[in-house]
């Protein structure tokens, strides 16, 4: 079967997608490997329990469909635009509510925890798009490389995140979510919440080199 291993991590890793997004909402997506030239990506429309392996799309980066029974996420222009760019295994997108409000806020994320280094030094807002389209993709891209970051809100959208590996992608992006909560509930509270410096935040990624097991 055509990125065998790819499917079955969709289909293992789309329940904690469904605890992250409401409804039918948000996607993931595998690549064969970090530079491979197809994915597999949730299909479109349907609650994330109810799918196998047999029925998860596989999709070239050039767009085109390769293979699973079911049609892939109405998202496919912007999965392939950003493997087409970045050197990256896998892609999540969701509408979590704290992340989702900074997109309808058009408000980045600054560096107020360093746990931000997971994605970057902030988190910037990429610009609307009608969704699934070319020129959402182009904006998420173009905003995500603009700030050196794995990761950004979509104006009145949600959130992308993208990394190495679908763990990876899914661990980041409940990093950026409790961060954006904790920024906002800071600013509910009629508090500024205090930005680290950039030199804070590269001592903070020399110590994550050797950080873990």
């Amino acid at each position: 079967m055509i990125l065998e291993s790819q499917r079955r991590a969709v289909v293992e890793h789309a329940t904690e997608l469904a605890a992250l997004t409401p409804g039918r909402t948000g996607n993931l997506s595998v690549r064969d490997g970090a530079d491979g030239d197809a994915f597999a990506v949730t299909p479109t429309g349907v609650p994330y329990d109810s799918f196998d392996v047999d029925d998860v799309p596989v999709v070239g980066v050039d767009g085109d469909r390769r293979g699973g029974e079911m049609a892939p996420s109405s998202e496919v222009p912007m999965h392939a635009a950003i493997y087409r760019r970045e050197d990256v295994g896998a892609i999540v997108h969701t509408h979590s509510p704290w992340s989702t409000a900074m997109a309808v806020a058009h408000e980045p994320l600054p560096p107020i925890h360093y746990m931000i280094v997971a994605v970057g030094k902030r988190v910037p807002v990429a610009e609307y798009a009608p969704y699934g389209t070319d020129e959402l993709a182009e904006r998420i891209v173009r905003a995500m490389d603009e700030a050196d970051a794995t990761a950004t809100f979509v104006e009145n959208h949600g959130l992308v995140v993208t990394a190495s590996d679908v763990e990876t992608a899914l661990e980041n992006t409940h990093h950026v979510e409790s961060l954006a909560r904790l920024y906002l509930e800071t600013r509910a509270a009629g508090l500024e919440p205090q930005t680290l410096s950039d030199e804070q935040l590269e001592t903070v990624l020399e110590q994550f080199e050797s950080y873990g097991q």
